[in-house]
C-alpha cells in the first residue's frame, strides 16, 4: 500500500510518499504565487492550487492519501461546473478589518466566543466568505439560484477532485460558522456574517473513506495543515504541544476535551476526528510573521545569505536594548491586534544591519514565548516543546527561544512534520500499522535573563500598539 501526504501550503504545494523504515520520501514540490491587488489584500489562484494537487497526485501514484489545506483561505465556486468565481482569499488577508471592527464594536464578540471559540478577526474565514457575497456579483446571483458554494479551500479540492462537497470538522472550527460543541453550522453565526449556510459543505470527520480520487486512489485524511503537523510531532496527550515555523508561527497544544478560555488568548479548535472516535481539541495560537518576516528583510538588502544570520558576535539584541515586533501584519494570540505594524526600537548611529536582524529573529521568539506562555497559562505542558519548520534550523534562534520562552524543545530530524501527521493518519485510516520514529535533539532551555527581556519586549509591543492606536485616532 503506497501512502501519500500532500501538503497544500502557503508557498507551495509538496507530495512525500512513507517509506518502508517509516521515513517520508519527497517526490515533488511545485511553487504557487501570491499577489496583492490592494493593501491588506493577499489572493491565490484556486484553479493554480487545484492542478499543482492533480500533479502530486500523478508524481506519486499513491493508493491512499492524506491531504493537507491552508485552514481559513477560502473562495467561492459555481456548483454546476466547479469553476472559482473569486481567487482564494489568503489566511495573511486582512481586508475585512473593518467588517470585524464594526462587529466587535456592535457587541458581537461574546456570541462568536461563545459558539465558535474565536475572537473576531479577519483571519478567519466568516467575515471573508461574506464580503465575497457583498462584492461579487455573481455570488449573489449564484446564491439566488441555488448553485452557489462557499468554503474553505479543501472543499474546494474535494468538490473538484473526488465529487464530494465537504470539509473536515477541523477546519471548519476555523471559520467563525462552526458550533464548537455541536460541530456543525451555526445559524446565529451564519447569519452575522452573512453567509448563507445552504452555500457551505457538509462537515465531517478529518480521517476515513473521504471519497476517491483521479487515478483510484482514495482519500483517507482531509485536515488542516498545522493540526497535521500537531498529530506528526506525536502530540496525541493532553499537554503535549508545538511548534510549526513557516510564514507564521503556529502553536498548538492538545487538550483532548475542549477548553474554553474565559477572554481571547489561545483559542480552542478541534484537532482532529477520526470516523467513529469522538472530537479531540487543542489549543491554537499565532505570530503572523515569522519567515515572511526573515523573507522580507532579506528583500530589504539586510542579509544575503542565511548562514549569516545563524549566529551573531554581539551579545542578544534585546539584552543591548534594541527590540524588534514582528507585527508587519499585526498581532495575533493573545493581543489579536490587526492595527498593530512592524518596528524596530531603541536602534542607535553604532547599530547596523547584523543588529536589525539579531533583533528580528529575537522578536519572533519573544512574540512565540507570549503565545507559548499564555497557552501554558491554561494548561500546563507534558514535556518539551517540539519545533518545526525552516526557523528551527537556525541554531541562533531555537536556542534564544529556548531561554526566553523557558522550555526544553525537542528538534525533529523531519521537518515535513505536516506531512508526517497526514502519512501516520492516513496510515491508520487503511489499517496500516503506524510507524513512530521520534528521532531528533533536545534543546535545553537557559533562563538567562528571561524576566528582563520579556519585560523589555513588552514595553515594545506596547509601544508599537500605542503608535497604532494614535495614528487611528486621527
Amino acid at each position: 500500500m503506497r501512502i501519500a501526504a500532500i501538503d497544500q501550503g502557503t508557498t507551495s504545494t509538496r507530495v512525500l510518499v512513507l517509506g518502508p523504515d517509516g521515513g517520508l520520501l519527497p517526490v515533488l514540490s511545485l511553487p504557487h504565487g501570491q499577489s496583492y491587488p490592494a493593501p491588506g489584500h493577499v489572493e491565490q489562484d484556486g484553479e493554480e492550487l487545484l492542478a499543482n494537487i492533480r500533479r502530486c497526485l500523478e508524481a506519486a501514484a499513491p493508493d491512499a492519501v492524506g491531504l493537507a489545506n491552508q485552514g481559513e483561505s477560502c473562495l467561492a465556486w459555481d456548483g454546476r461546473d466547479g469553476r472559482p468565481i473569486c481567487p482564494v482569499i489568503s489566511w495573511q488577508d486582512d481586508r475585512t478589518a473593518d467588517v470585524t471592527a464594526t462587529l466587535a464594536r456592535d457587541g458581537a464578540g461574546p456570541l462568536v466566543m461563545a459558539r465558535a471559540g474565536l475572537p473576531l478577526d479577519p483571519y478567519f474565514s466568516a467575515s471573508k466568505l461574506g464580503w465575497i457575497l457583498r462584492h461579487v456579483p455573481q455570488a449573489a446571483r449564484l446564491a439566488a439560484q441555488g448553485h452557489l458554494r462557499l468554503g474553505t479551500t479543501d472543499a474546494f479540492f474535494r468538490d473538484r477532485l473526488t465529487g464530494r462537497f465537504e470539509t473536515d470538522i477541523a477546519t471548519a472550527s476555523r471559520t467563525s460558522l462552526m458550533d464548537l460543541e455541536t460541530g456543525g453550522w451555526d445559524a446565529s453565526l451564519c447569519d452575522l456574517f452573512g453567509v448563507p449556510m445552504d452555500c457551505l459543505p457538509v462537515i465531517g470527520p478529518t480521517s476515513g473513506d473521504l471519497g476517491e480520487l483521479p487515478g483510484g486512489a482514495r482519500l483517507a485524511v482531509s485536515i488542516v495543515d498545522q493540526q497535521a503537523a500537531l498529530y506528526g510531532h506525536g502530540c496525541h496527550m493532553p499537554g503535549a504541544a508545538k511548534v510549526t515555523f513557516g510564514t507564521g508561527a503556529f502553536v498548538q497544544c492538545l487538550t483532548g476535551p475542549l477548553v474554553r478560555p474565559e477572554r481571547p488568548g489561545p483559542l480552542p479548535t478541534v484537532a482532529w476526528q477520526k470516523a467513529g472516535e469522538p472530537v479531540t481539541y487543542a489549543l491554537d495560537g499565532g505570530v503572523y510573521a515569522a519567515a515572511s518576516a526573515v523573507n522580507w528583510a532579506r528583500g530589504l538588502g539586510l542579509f544575503q545569505d542565511y548562514a549569516e544570520i545563524s549566529s551573531f558576535s554581539a551579545s542578544s539584541a534585546i539584552d543591548r536594548g534594541i527590540a524588534f515586533v514582528p507585527s508587519l501584519a499585526g498581532l495575533g494570540c493573545p493581543h489579536w491586534n490587526r492595527a498593530a505594524r512592524g518596528a524596530w526600537l531603541g536602534l542607535g548611529l553604532g547599530d547596523g544591519k547584523p543588529d536589525m536582524m539579531q533583533a528580528l529573529l529575537e522578536g519572533v521568539a519573544l512574540r512565540t514565548s507570549e503565545v507559548l506562555a499564555a497557552m501554558q497559562g491554561l494548561l500546563g505542558f507534558d514535556g518539551a516543546v517540539s519545533v518545526d519548520g525552516g526557523l528551527s534550523r537556525n541554531g541562533y534562534f531555537v536556542q534564544f527561544l529556548s531561554e526566553v520562552a523557558g522550555h526544553d524543545l525537542f528538534l525533529a530530524d523531519e521537518t515535513e512534520q505536516t506531512a508526517v501527521g497526514l502519512a501516520w493518519m492516513a496510515a491508520e485510516s487503511v489499517a496500516l500499522a503506524r510507524p513512530e520514529a521520534h528521532r531528533g535533539r533536545l534543546v535545553r532551555a537557559q533562563d538567562t535573563r528571561r524576566s528582563a527581556r520579556l519585560g523589555v519586549f513588552a514595553a515594545a509591543r506596547r509601544a508599537v500598539e500605542g503608535y497604532a492606536e494614535g495614528v487611528a485616532a486621527r
